[in-house]
This record gives structure tokens, sequence and C-alpha cells, in this order.
């Protein structure tokens, strides 16, 4: 347990924790085989893009959201050393008490390419 309480980048973003990193995994991975089985039922018009990956396989669609759920931790850390360089806490005052704008795509910045080169293969 003293793993997943410890804390990612301290110096970075103090709040975020090995436990929130493997939390988001699971949940991105059980959404991914719950989306697919949903697709299966032909319930929807088009194919999502859990069924997209994982006509390259299971293996290969759990390996490419392990990838892409990491690269979306790097985006938001690189986000909150952008703002911890530049001294500030909000990166717009758009949405005040949540970080700004940044705060809520940070993730979606490095992940939306890689989606779609995944979704292409």
């Amino acid at each position: 347990g003293r793993f997943f309480a410890r804390k990612l980048a301290p110096s970075i973003s103090p709040g975020k924790t090995w436990e929130g990193v493997c939390g988001g995994l699971i949940g991105v991975v059980v959404c991914a085989f719950a989306w697919r089985a949903w697709d299966a039922t032909g319930s929807a018009a088009d194919a999502s893009f859990y069924t997209l990956l994982g006509r390259n396989g299971v293996a290969f669609m759990v390996l490419a959201l392990l990838f892409m759920t990491m690269m979306s931790v790097v985006g938001d850390l690189l986000e909150s050393l952008f703002k911890r360089s530049a001294g500030v806490k909000d990166s717009s005052n758009l949405l005040p008490g949540h970080g700004g704008v940044l705060d809520r795509v940070d993730a979606l910045l490095p992940i939306l390419p890689l989606a779609m080169v995944f979704a292409t293969l």
C-alpha cells in the first residue's frame, strides 16, 4: 500500500499520486472493455475508438491504452510544470478554481494525435 500513497511528482504537482495514475488506468481499461461489449450489441451506428483498437487484438488495445494513459499523465505534469515555472496557480481566469482551461485539456493534448494514429492502424 505504501507505493500507491506516494506522490507522483511532488515538486511539480503535489496532489498527484501513483494511486490516481493506477486508478485512471484501471478506469480506462474497464471502460474500454465495457464499451466494446456495448458496441458488440449493435446498438451503436459506428464502432467506438475502443472497438477500433481491439481490431488489432486485445493485447494491442491494452498496450495502446496504457501508453495513452501514461502520455496523458505526462501532459498533465508538463502543464503543471509550466504553471509552476511561471509562478501562476491558474492558466486562465475562465474557469476559476479549476486551474484554468489548460487544466481541463492538458491530458488530452498529447493523446489526441496518438488516438488518431491508433484508430487508423
